[in-house]
């Protein structure tokens, strides 16, 4: 069997402590410390614009003030990044497996971040939301771009979290559900991690409350039942197959739920899962049910859980 070429993950950091929660996730997970982790970080530096005021002796004073400010602020963001760096390696990734890389603003922050994910990634890695240099790049403006728009590998979005191998997959019969089961399945497996697999059925009499009677709930909710538990099995085959153990693997099905974001929610919380790992998108574009309603409102939702969204 050929060696499989090591993966690579892209570790966006924003110079925050919310940031640095997803340093400590990869950190305590030992199938990140397989892969080879960029801790990438877009400096916003001062607008070049502002360089003109040094043309003017009544602004030079202004103008020395912006350059001390600048160079005061990579001082800052290359400490935190070795900062992180070195809290990879006590924990036990090689000196080879960890990059830093600071990258000068160019398109914009998303946009920046985005291509740099095009560069042979097999996902990204974020925290939820910053309060440092930088503000709202977490859950703000920034992430939302990216969760929108990075649609080509997984993005982990990391909440703080007591670190735990409770795993909870949300999935329907749809191809992309199968892709997260795939993605946990190439990650995670070979590893001590319980997962749940769950699907969620919205009741009827919430969905067609006015004509409750013309959908013969008893009879949709059999098929629906027969369909997923088929799924399921597609599902834990795929997951033994890469080294899972029966006995770390279970099913869950949610019965007339008024709201299917809201049921991943409440199990996630009561069943104390540390990651939830979503689909990009259900079985249908119209409905969107991963990142439409339901995923939007899970990662707006869940903030102590970390995130997974797979294409």
């Amino acid at each position: 069997m050929k060696n499989q070429p090591q993966k690579k993950l892209l570790l966006a950091l924003d110079g925050s402590e919310n940031s640095f929660d997803a340093v400590r996730y990869v950190r305590e997970l030992d199938p990140f410390h397989k892969m080879k982790v960029v801790l990438f970080n877009v400096f916003s530096s001062i607008p070049e614009f502002y360089w003109d005021l040094e043309k003017d002796l009544q602004s030079s004073q202004s103008a020395r003030e912006i350059r001390s400010w600048e160079m005061h602020q990579r001082e800052v963001i290359q400490k935190f990044m070795d900062k992180a760096k070195q809290s990879l390696l006590s924990s036990g990734f090689s000196q080879d497996s960890v990059i830093v890389k600071i990258q000068n603003r160019n398109k914009g922050i998303a946009r920046d971040i985005i291509l740099e994910a095009k560069d042979g990634y097999s996902a990204i890695a974020i925290g939820r939301k910053s309060k440092g240099i930088y503000k709202e790049i977490i859950v703000g403006s920034v992430a939302t771009k990216i969760i929108e728009k990075l649609a080509f590998i997984p993005v982990l979005m990391i909440g703080k979290v007591p670190l735990n191998k409770n795993i909870l997959v949300a999935l329907d019969s749809s191809e992309n559900a199968m892709r997260a089961v795939d993605y946990v399945a190439t990650t995670l497996g070979g590893f001590d991690f319980k997962t749940t697999l769950l699907h969620v059925i919205r009741g009827v009499m919430h969905s067609q409350a006015e004509i409750p009677d013309l959908f013969l709930p008893k009879i949709f909710i059999e098929r629906a039942e027969k369909e997923i538990n088929d799924v399921f099995d597609k599902a834990k085959q795929c997951l033994t197959d890469a080294g899972f153990k029966s006995n770390q693997i279970t099913t869950k099905i949610i019965l007339d739920a008024h709201s299917r974001a809201g049921a991943i929610i409440h199990e996630a919380r009561e069943g104390d899962y540390g990651t939830i790992v979503l689909g990009r998108r259900g079985l249908s574009r119209a409905q969107e049910f991963f990142m439409g309603r339901v995923s939007s409102k899970v990662i707006h939702t869940i903030r102590n859980r970390a995130v997974w969204v797979v294409t």
